[in-house]
C-alpha cells in the first residue's frame, strides 16, 4: 500500500487526518465519536494504556460510546496486546501508520484521539525513532535501580525528554532502561522530525482547570461505585499481573493496587488517586502547550459547533 493509492481529498497531494487531543476527562471520545459519525471517520486511539486488553475501566475505553444512532463507529489500537507484554512507542507508531493507511484506502477520515502526547507527536511530526540495539550489560546494571531512581537519571541526562513522559512511562522500568540505553548511545541524536506524508488538523479540547478537576473526581467516583474498577484490578492480578506491573501503569492501577495490598484505606486511596489524576491532567496540558511553542498549530476548542466548522474548512 502506498500513499498515492489512497483515494482521499488532499492538500499538496497529502491525505488529510484529524487529531483530537486533550487532558484526561476533557471529553475527547464523546466529541470524536460524534465527529466520526458526521465526517465518515474512524478512530485511532492515542492512549498508551488503552492498547492493553482487560484494562477497560481504569483507562476509560468507554467502548459503549462508539455508537451514534445505533451505528457503530470503528476504532483502532484498542485492545491490541496483553498487559503482560511489552508495548512501546515504536510499536505504536508502526500499528498506527498501518491503521491510517487502511482507513484512507477505504475512503474514510482517520481521527486520532488521545492524551498521550508522545504518541500523537510521533505520528504528526513523523518522528524517526532510534535503532540503537539493546545493551545487555548496561541493562543488567540498570535493573538494580527502582523506577523513580531511573527516572532521576533520565532527568539529569535528558531533561527536555524526561518531562514529556506520561505517568505510565515514568513508572515503567523497562521503558526507562531503554530510554537510558538509547541516550548513552547518542541514539536521540539520530532521531527527530521528518516531513510527513499527511496533512493534519490538530484540535485541542480546552477547559478551565476547575472544570477538569470536577470531572476527574466525578469520573473516579462513578468508576468505583458503578463500574467496579477495584474488581478490574483484582482480576488483572488474579490473571497473573504482579502488583509491581500493575503499579507501573500508574493512576488507577497504581493506587488501587496499593489499596488492595492494604497500604492504605479506601478513602485515602480515593484522595490519592484524585490528586494524582488532576496533577496528571496539568502535566498533559503543559506538554501540549510546549509542543505548541515548538511550532505545532493546535486549534483549541470546547464545543462541537466550533470543531465542526474547522473540520469542514479543512476537508474542502
Amino acid at each position: 500500500m502506498t500513499i498515492k493509492d489512497i483515494p482521499n481529498k488532499k492538500v499538496n497531494n497529502k491525505p488529510k487526518i484529524l487529531v483530537i487531543l486533550g487532558t484526561t476527562s476533557a471529553g475527547k471520545t464523546s466529541l470524536g465519536v460524534k465527529l466520526a459519525s458526521e465526517f465518515s471517520g474512524e478512530i485511532i486511539s492515542a492512549d498508551s494504556r488503552q492498547v492493553y486488553k482487560g484494562m477497560d475501566i481504569g483507562t476509560g475505553k468507554d467502548l459503549g460510546e462508539y455508537k451514534v444512532n445505533g451505528k457503530k463507529i470503528k476504532y483502532h489500537l484498542i485492545d491490541v496486546v496483553s498487559p503482560k507484554q511489552k508495548f512501546d512507542l515504536a510499536k505504536y507508531q508502526k500499528l498506527a501508520d498501518y491503521a491510517i493507511k487502511d482507513i484512507l484506502l477505504r475512503g474514510k477520515l482517520p481521527i486520532i484521539i488521545g492524551g498521550t502526547g508522545l504518541y500523537i507527536q510521533a505520528l504528526v511530526d513523523n518522528l524517526k525513532l532510534s535503532s540503537v540495539k539493546p545493551d545487555l550489560k548496561k541493562r543488567a546494571l540498570l535493573e538494580k535501580f527502582s523506577a523513580p531512581e531511573l527516572f532521576k537519571k533520565l532527568i539529569k541526562l535528558k531533561p527536555e525528554f524526561a518531562v514529556r513522559l506520561n505517568n505510565s512511562d515514568k513508572n515503567n522500568k523497562r521503558r526507562l532502561i531503554r530510554y537510558l540505553e538509547v541516550i548513552s548511545a547518542d541514539g536521540f541524536e539520530k532521531t527527530g522530525r521528518q516531513d510527513s506524508p499527511y496533512n493534519f488538523l490538530v484540535l485541542g479540547l480546552d477547559f478551565p482547570d476547575e472544570i477538569i478537576k470536577t470531572r476527574i473526581i466525578k469520573r473516579i467516583k462513578d468508576r468505583l461505585d458503578n463500574e467496579d474498577m477495584v474488581q478490574e484490578v483484582e482480576n488483572l492480578h488474579k490473571d497473573g499481573l504482579t502488583w509491581e506491573r500493575l503499579e507501573s501503569f500508574g493512576l488507577e492501577y497504581k493506587f488501587i493496587s496499593q489499596y488492595l495490598q492494604e497500604k492504605f484505606d479506601y478513602e485515602i486511596m480515593i484522595d490519592k488517586l484524585s490528586i494524582a489524576s488532576y496533577r496528571f491532567a496539568k502535566r498533559q496540558k503543559t506538554w501540549f502547550r510546549r509542543w505548541q511553542k515548538q511550532g505545532q498549530k493546535i486549534n483549541w476548542v470546547n464545543d462541537l459547533v466550533t470543531a465542526r466548522k474547522l473540520i469542514s474548512q479543512f476537508l474542502k
